[in-house]
């Protein structure tokens, strides 16, 4: 039994490193010049891959960084950085094809939130530099002279456009903004962890607003909207007003706060639209949770402008809500799926929403016109008061 597990154990482990050398698309990349390395790695944004060769003696860095499905008008870099997977403080290596037609290669550092991607030394030497460009694939080949400090550090790597025979400024949204991760020369790890932890929170903001924002708001002043108008559900469609309105704002506080940090952890990337939209939403539902503790009575003489400021605030949010929610969608460019459900929610509140009017009003005008009809049948009527009942019977 014992020889049994051990057999079990050892296929498993062998189908895992299968399977994990399979997934690895770099392990089957060659190059023009049959250059061999001893590490690669897929980058795990913008369709880049990374292969190096550490030389401990010589104290060297032999990397080969492939950028596929780009053109001839769009530049690629890729860079370390010691202070971070970020971009200032980055020394990068870019190239791009020139006016000539030929793949150009030089170095430059990151100091500014606006680089104006000159040639620049960088903080190690690197003695060798050189690109391809073929079959829409960039390939930047160079040897770094690292210290032993660089072993394990960031990597970020980008690509943009080419204007004027001059890189330009890169996009700042979806893949652009996963392009950084972490590298150990040594070992041989590289991968997108800081990237995958920055990921994590994009995701996490776009859940809690796109939930909060998008769909329990809505829903709430639905229930405010459709159900008092039935007596039996008075005062549970307060309740559930109160409560989904509520929660609706705690998650997307929530939701605000991470896009807070987010934009503290992105020096030098905004997304000005997004971030107003965000701001004002914030005020917006904070100035309707002070509403709620500052509503008046039914009868109070500030009641009728009490509703006004209420309701014009409350869709407000919603209509705004929307529209930043698909902001979002934008910038961080998630899969369609995910935006073809949001959209299917809204069509599916929407139909609902709309029967539920058409039935509000059907009740609301009946109920006029029953109203209409008991007072004209009780002042012409049997029981009126010019008719034949108690209160109009001839003395």
């Amino acid at each position: 039994m014992e020889k049994a597990w051990k057999i079990v154990l050892f296929s498993c482990l062998v189908g895992s490193l299968l399977a994990s050398s399979s997934a690895q698309t770099c392990l089957t990349q060659t190059f023009s010049n049959n250059k061999q390395y001893a590490n690669c790695s897929d980058l795990p944004a913008l369709n880049c891959y990374l292969h190096w060769t550490y030389d401990q003696a010589a104290g060297t860095l032999d990397i080969a960084f492939r950028h596929t499905g780009t053109t001839s008008s769009r530049w690629s870099a890729w860079a370390i950085n010691p202070e971070g997977p970020r971009m200032l403080g980055s020394q990068a290596l870019v190239a791009f094809v020139n006016s000539s037609g030929v793949a150009h290669a030089f170095t430059t550092s990151i100091d500014t939130m606006s680089p104006s991607m000159q040639q620049s030394d960088l903080s190690f030497a690197v003695p060798n530099l050189s690109a391809t460009f073929e079959n829409n694939e960039m390939t930047i080949f160079a040897v770094l002279r690292i210290s032993e400090s660089l072993l394990s550090t960031s990597q970020v790597w980008q690509e943009g456009p080419v204007d004027n025979g001059q890189p330009g400024i890169h996009p700042t949204s979806g893949a652009n903004l996963q392009s950084a991760g972490s590298v150990n020369f040594l070992t041989g790890q590289s991968g997108g962890s800081a990237s995958g932890s920055r990921t994590r929170r994009r995701n996490v903001h776009g859940v809690l607003n796109a939930v909060s924002w998008g769909i329990l708001m809505p829903l709430g002043a639905m229930f405010a909207r459709h159900m008092k108008v039935f007596k039996s559900a008075n005062p549970a469609w307060f309740y559930l007003h109160v409560a989904c309105q509520s929660s609706a704002y705690i998650v997307g506080v929530a939701g605000w706060a991470t896009g807070i940090k987010l934009g503290s952890d992105s020096p030098g990337i905004t997304q000005n639209p997004h971030r107003n939209i965000g701001i004002t939403l914030f005020c917006f539902g904070t100035l309707q949770v002070f509403a709620l503790l500052l509503r008046p009575n039914k009868d109070h003489k500030y009641r009728f402008y009490w509703n006004i400021y209420h309701h014009s605030i409350g869709y407000s949010v919603i209509i705004l809500s929307i529209i930043n929610i698909f902001e979002g969608f934008d910038i961080l460019q998630p899969e369609d799926k995910w935006k073809r459900i949001y959209i299917g929610i809204l069509i599916f509140l929407g139909i609902t929403a709309t029967l539920l009017e058409a039935f509000t009003w059907y009740i609301v005008l009946m109920r006029r016109k029953r109203g209409s009809d008991k007072h004209s049948h009780s002042m012409n009527g049997a029981n009126g008061v010019n008719g034949y009942g108690a209160s109009g019977h001839s003395v």
